[in-house]
């Protein structure tokens, strides 16, 4: 029972990571719009800004996509969740159902095409 509130609570916490990481952007692209029109006013060409936030739209839709296992353009809390479950068994190194820092701070972004 311990060991599944354990699963559950890193689950848990890998799933709230992943729902800030996911605001951060959602917030950092929305100043960035409003920045990008407040430059555009002032000077022409890309800021610095406008590359990071152009950077995190490209790696959030590259997200999208490695979810979006049936192609249908949206990831559905099925595919969420299977996406985490297999990122959390694969972070978890030793397959004790916990992730300790070491096996949080040793891990390794892997692109898989998950059987594509």
């Amino acid at each position: 029972m311990t060991r599944l509130r354990s699963v559950r609570a890193a689950r848990s916490t890998v799933l709230s990571m992943v729902l800030v990481a996911a605001g951060i952007l959602g917030v950092g692209a929305m100043i960035g719009t409003i920045v990008r029109a407040q430059e555009s006013e002032q000077k022409p060409g890309p800021s610095p800004n406008d590359k990071k936030v152009a950077a995190g739209e490209r790696e959030a839709k590259k997200l999208l996509l490695l979810m979006d296992t049936d192609k249908s353009g949206k990831v559905s809390k099925q595919e969420f969740m299977s996406f985490m479950e297999a990122e959390f068994e694969r972070l978890d190194i030793n397959k004790d159902g916990e992730l300790d820092v070491k096996e949080l701070t040793d891990s390794r972004v892997q692109v898989r095409t998950r059987g594509r």
